[in-house]
């Protein structure tokens, strides 16, 4: 009888703790062919058939419909370039440039994967229509007021995400440094 109950309390065990990883693995992702630059975070390897069991249950899970390695590359910042979490109350600015891509689109998300609903019903800016510098450097301003030039409004959430993502780019697996892809910084310029 005894020998029946430790092998029931090890089944059980073992059953809450395989569906608690499995649960956890497919909510927040793995780091299993992650590439991070800044603060900016890509898995290359989600729109190929190389991609790992937990990103595959990941995306299921979701809905997502990543985008496929022969088309482009998508990164998602959830902070600033100081690991402070992007405050939709404060004013945020991405600047710099973008990695080599034939187009680019910068989206601003909450963090349930939904457009950040705003009375401009702006969601983010294309690579063909944003205000550029001579330089080619550009400059976007996430904020709850309205502000001049580049401008997402943020509605005032408390938290959000941005997704760049770069299509027809050699960015990609082999990528692994800031000089093979140069990201925008993302600063935290003031909050109320």
């Amino acid at each position: 009888m005894r020998l029946i109950l430790s092998t029931l309390l090890v089944l059980v065990i073992a059953t809450v703790v395989g569906v608690g990883a499995t649960w956890m693995t497919s909510t927040r992702g793995t780091d299993f062919g992650t590439l991070q630059i800044g603060a900016w975070t890509a898995r290359p390897k989600t729109g190929t058939a190389d991609v790992d069991p937990y990103s595959r249950a990941s995306i299921a899970r979701s809905g997502d419909l990543p985008i496929g390695q022969g088309d482009g590359v998508a990164f998602l910042a959830t902070t600033d370039d100081k690991k402070r979490p992007l405050d939709g109350r404060c004013d945020v600015v991405v600047s710099g440039v973008t990695p080599a891509a034939r187009f680019w689109t910068l989206t601003l998300y909450d963090l349930k994967g939904h457009l950040v609903a705003n009375s401009l019903q702006r969601y983010g800016f294309t690579s063909e229509e944003i205000i550029r510098s001579a330089d080619g450097s550009f400059e976007i301003r996430m904020a709850s007021r309205s502000r001049a030039g580049n401008w997402l409004p943020t509605g005032g959430i408390e938290r959000y995400a941005l997704l760049l993502r770069l299509y027809d780019t050699p960015v990609g697996v082999a990528t692994r440094t800031p000089r093979d892809a140069p990201m925008p910084a993302i600063a935290t310029a003031g909050c109320p």
